[in-house]
């Protein structure tokens, strides 16, 4: 059968290389790209005019966690221009289980918000569910270290028999021979939080072996961002593996100063040899489980046990004082975004510290309270960095856009439904902190490259027709915490291997 030929003709052509903008056509043949530029298109081509458009290679969402709807032919992502997604990230994949699925989904649904039963015992049986239903987008998973430790361990904290640690070593390198692109780490979740450097370190040699990447959501992002980033260049340099350190940020106005030295780490780093760089999302607030925000010695034992702790007096007032003690932002700075009982629905969008008053109670003893009533499944937003901060990283040569984008029942974070646009429209063009060109190059070449995909993230000949369409002038998101479900403006086609979506 003769592939249908498309011709994008009269738009300005964006390439993803970073390289000057030009006038040009794109001819797409089937599911790859024919010929870009000036030529003499088929006379059987379909003609598509994107006079004031920019064409651009599709966006590449290199840290997502729609592990489980990009199964479900969801348009958030895609309505933002995304053709091509690396989901599994922080620690979090739905995959392996080891037993039984409940651990897995006790451990990572509240990122993922899957319905029903979910999970599936390998790597490879993920990704034939990729294969066959994700149509929307590539799909790329890494092997969530946290997902393959419940696999083994359950939640289970501390280190780990040298048989339990080998089951790990033998099934993640199972994962990454079956088409995994690599590991992820969620070094602030339990119960791969108290994972220790030793098997980090056989983990990433495993990984190094394959030429795959390690991502890492590190330890800490707040009093411990210094330390914590050491830990992860020591891995790299010990085990040899290519480092992404997830969304950097210094967390909490005490920490701000702390950014540009952990910069000058990777920097230095970087210059010695070792394969680092790192990603940020275009939003100075961040989202996550509550639960993180206890100390992770308190999750030992998966739900149940937590429960168990805060109902015993003493060891109430233990995890009240080091929660006070530990938490970077202020308690204002702290939004609830989900709960799963009716009652707690009118707490949506509020911080901590109204919610507080609300109560009259102490803001730690509200969290904990709340905790309790959602049996753990809580959601939030936190507003952690600065403006300065964030520009700084957005722009350094280091750093690919990313959204970290999940669904929740209650308020998402308006990146999963704006990011993309945000960074095109109110980063590049209305702040002007970076060039269109460069800020597409952020989130297509550059992301292709690090995570090796080979067949996209440029407008070239013999890549996949993958591309998106947009009106550079009125391309934004209206998405706000307040209101976060509002599709952008401005994107005007997307095609995923030549075809319209």
């Amino acid at each position: 059968m003769t592939p249908e030929n498309i011709l994008l003709c009269n738009g300005t052509l964006v390439d993803g290389s970073g390289a000057a903008a030009q006038p040009g056509n794109v001819l797409m043949s089937g599911e790859r790209i024919a010929a870009v530029g000036r030529f003499d298109a088929p006379a059987d081509a379909t003609v598509i005019d994107c006079q004031d458009c920019v064409v651009a290679p599709g966006f590449i969402d290199a840290h997502s966690h729609s592990d489980l709807q990009v199964l479900e032919d969801r348009r958030e992502k895609t309505d933002q221009g995304v053709t091509t997604e690396v989901v599994g990230n922080c620690g979090f994949s739905p995959y392996p289980y080891g037993s039984a699925r409940e651990p897995l989904v006790e451990f990572a649904n509240g990122i993922f918000c899957g319905e029903g039963e979910w999970g599936w015992h390998t790597a490879a049986e993920y990704l034939r569910q990729v294969e066959r239903r994700a149509t929307r987008a590539g799909v790329h998973s890494l092997v969530g270290h946290g997902s393959l430790r419940v696999a083994v361990a359950g939640h289970q904290q501390g280190a780990l028999p040298a048989a339990v640690l080998g089951k790990m070593v033998g099934i993640l390198d199972e994962s990454l021979s079956a088409g995994a692109c690599g590991l992820s780490t969620g070094l602030m979740y339990a119960p791969g939080s108290s994972a220790p450097f030793d098997e980090l370190l056989e983990l990433c040699r495993v990984v190094a072996r394959h030429n795959k990447i390690c991502t890492t959501h590190i330890r800490s992002y707040s009093w411990q961002l210094l330390e914590s980033v050491d830990e992860q260049l020591e891995l790299a340099r010990r085990s040899g593996c290519r480092l992404q350190i997830s969304h950097l940020q210094a967390v909490g106005r005490a920490n701000w100063a702390k950014q540009e030295q952990a910069l000058e780490k990777i920097e230095r780093a970087r210059a010695e040899g070792v394969d680092v760089a790192f990603d940020i999302y275009p939003y100075t607030a961040g989202s996550t489980v509550m639960t993180q925000f206890l100390p992770q010695w308190v999750l030992d034992g998966g739900a149940s046990a937590m429960l168990a702790r805060l109902a015993s007096p003493a060891q109430r007032t233990e995890i009240a004082a080091q929660v006070r003690d530990q938490t970077a932002q202020q308690w204002s700075d702290i939004l609830v975004t989900s709960a799963r009982t009716s009652a707690n629905r009118a707490l949506l969008g509020k911080s901590l510290s109204e919610i507080a008053g609300l109560r009259a109670l102490d803001p730690v003893e509200t969290m904990l309270r709340i905790l309790e009533e959602e049996q753990g499944e809580v959601n939030i937003v936190s507003f952690n960095q600065s403006e300065p901060n964030l520009r700084r990283l957005l722009t350094h040569p280091l750093c690919i856009v990313i959204s970290d984008g999940f669904y929740v029942k209650g308020l998402p974070h308006p990146r999963l439904y704006g990011t993309f646009p945000q960074l095109l429209s109110e980063i590049c063009r209305n702040r002007q902190w970076m060039s269109l060109e460069e800020a597409v190059h952020k989130v297509t070449a550059k992301p292709a490259a690090r995570f090796q995909m080979r067949d996209r993230g440029l407008l070239a000949a013999g890549m996949l027709a993958d591309i998106t369409v947009f009106d550079p002038r009125r391309i934004s998101s209206p998405a706000t915490y307040a209101d976060p479900e509002r599709r952008p403006e401005g994107v005007r086609m997307v095609f995923r291997k030549g075809r319209r979506l």
